[in-house]
């Protein structure tokens, strides 16, 4: 697989949402990117804030852009939050380095992209983004 087909990211999506209110979660917004950290897809739940979509794509860019996944870029941030800071500033601005940007590996462990979930706590909107992604039957590093 070269990448994330659009199916398969609607699918993905349509799954965090799924999860999302199974856990009655207040409403969440997802994107999902590729391997470029290109947007193939985004929703927003209804209810959801209409800034969510900057959030949700920082969220999976930082982990794409990066290779790093949210949970690892905030322990990262935390430690040498100058390093994060220099990040974002090459990156334009554009890393949210918290939970809840998950990669998304092939059956080989390629990269092939990134979900970036966002509405409700960090480690809430990373659960949905993984059991999103398994779902698919991609593998989830959040």
């Amino acid at each position: 697989m070269a990448g994330v087909p659009l199916r398969k990211a609607r699918s993905i999506i349509k799954a965090a949402i799924t999860k999302g209110q199974e856990m009655e979660l207040k409403p969440l917004s997802v994107v999902v990117l590729d391997d470029g950290g290109h947007v193939i897809a985004f929703e927003r739940e209804d209810g959801a804030a209409p800034g969510r979509f900057a959030i949700a794509h920082g969220k999976a860019y930082g982990a794409v852009m990066l290779g790093m996944a949210g949970t690892a870029q905030m322990a990262r941030a935390e430690q040498q939050a100058y390093f994060m800071t220099a990040v974002n500033g090459v990156y334009g601005g554009q890393v949210v380095p918290v939970p809840g940007g998950v990669l998304i590996r092939d059956k080989k462990g390629a990269v092939i992209g990134a979900v970036g979930v966002t509405g409700d706590t960090s480690d809430n909107d990373s659960t949905c983004a993984v059991s999103a992604i398994e779902s698919t039957g991609l593998t989830a590093e959040p």
